[in-house]
């Protein structure tokens, strides 16, 4: 399993993967909405699987700064890929996929936790994601962690039979410092 530190946050709590998270996982299924989200269509949705969570695990569990995010419960994942420590950059991945802990603040939470852990301990100094245009929700969260968008890649992915853009974000140090996100951590 990875080496990731446990991160505490007033409402969820960054863990590295454990073996009971497939059940977990299993028992949150696919939901349609969610999926859309990431850039599913719904002719490409399968039920999830006790092979498909045992998978979804063991890449969680063989990355080296992927935490499941705990509310309670296994709520979802949050990653750091490609950290990149010459440039001091990587790139933010998150999956809420609970649908009881959507707009909660949740999701801000957990990046808000990964962001510090990034411009802290790893000394970073850029982080940078992908969101596609209509998931205006992670949009909102990634902005209050001092997000802004950089760019949009026009008609980068075909959604049920619908092109729609991806909006490339990314946040800075100092953006970060300033954003809404700290305030929320203050307390931890």
């Amino acid at each position: 399993m990875t080496g990731v530190p446990t991160l505490t946050g007033p409402r969820v709590i960054l863990r590295k993967p454990r073996s009971d998270d497939a059940s977990a996982r299993l028992a949150l299924g696919t939901v349609p909405e969610i999926a859309a989200m990431f850039g599913a269509s719904r002719d490409e949705m399968r039920p999830m699987t006790q092979a498909a969570a045992n998978g979804w695990l063991r890449r969680l569990a063989d990355h080296p700064q992927a935490w499941i995010i705990e509310h309670g419960a296994l709520i979802g994942e949050i990653r750091l890929d490609h950290v990149d420590r010459r440039d001091r950059r990587a790139a933010l991945a998150i999956g809420i996929l609970d649908p009881a802990s959507l707009g909660r603040g949740l999701g801000t939470e957990a990046m808000a936790l990964v962001l510090r852990h990034a411009f802290g301990a790893l000394g970073l100094h850029r982080v940078s994601a992908r969101v596609l245009a209509h998931n205006t929700r992670a949009i909102r969260a990634y902005r209050k962690c001092g997000f802004v968008e950089e760019g949009r890649e026009r008609e980068a992915a075909l959604i049920d039979g619908d092109w729609r853009d991806d909006v490339i974000m990314g946040v800075l140090d100092r953006d970060f410092a300033r954003s809404q996100a700290v305030a929320l951590l203050a307390s931890t």
